[in-house]
Formats: structure tokens, C-alpha cells, sequence
């Protein structure tokens, strides 16, 4: 009983250091807007990929399970078109950022635009 206690739980007296608490919040000092963009752009880009990578999943099991029904054929033929649309879409913006990057030197995706000065 004396060991749940308030009493007993006040009489512990031990110092509350600081300084850790603040360690453990120093990486909050090192994000940046430019940091928050390109997460944000890469995990769109991965997001849109897998999403579109389960459509086509999705309609390629709705096509087996159809068997020869003309309507669901039809359904799954649809969702699978637009799967592969979005697929195609996802790594022609992909490689659209890479190409970008080996002309111009923009690496769109981790943000580096190239400094006229030569500064990096």
C-alpha cells in the first residue's frame, strides 16, 4: 500500500535533466521546406505507383472471377486500362525528372538547381 501512495511517490526526489529532453527534439532544428517537397513529392510518386499496381491487380482477379460475363469482362477491362494509363503516367513523370536532370542538371526530385555562380 505504501508503495502506490502519493506520499511515497513525492518523497522520490530526483533531478529532471534538461538538456536530454532537448536532444531528443534537436532534429526538429533540420527540417526545411525544401525537405517537406521532396518527401512529399516522393511519396506521391510511390503512392501513385503501388495504388495503380493494385487497380491493375484488382482488375485482373475481377476479370478471372468473371467468367465470360460480358458486363463484369467489360468492368475489369476498364479498370485495367486505367491502371496501366496510371502506371504509364507514374514513370513518364519519373523519367521525365531523370531526363530534366541529365540535360539541364535540375534533379527536380531532390531539388538541386544548378547555381550560375558555380556554388552548389
Amino acid at each position: 500500500m505504501l508503495a502506490i501512495s502519493p506520499a511515497a511517490a513525492l518523497a522520490d526526489e530526483r533531478d529532471i535533466n534538461l538538456n536530454l529532453i532537448d536532444q531528443k527534439w534537436r532534429g526538429l532544428n533540420q527540417i526545411t521546406v525544401n525537405k517537406v517537397l521532396i518527401f512529399a513529392i516522393n511519396g506521391i510518386l510511390i503512392a501513385a505507383g503501388i495504388l495503380s499496381f493494385f487497380f491493375l491487380l484488382i482488375g485482373g482477379i475481377q476479370w478471372i472471377l468473371a467468367g465470360g460475363d460480358k458486363e463484369g469482362t467489360e468492368k475489369s477491362r476498364k479498370k485495367i486500362t486505367a491502371a496501366l494509363i496510371g502506371l504509364a503516367i507514374v514513370f513518364s513523370a519519373y523519367a521525365l525528372a531523370a531526363l530534366v536532370n541529365a540535360i539541364f542538371g535540375i534533379d527536380i526530385l531532390n531539388f538541386r538547381i544548378p547555381s550560375i555562380l558555380g556554388g552548389a
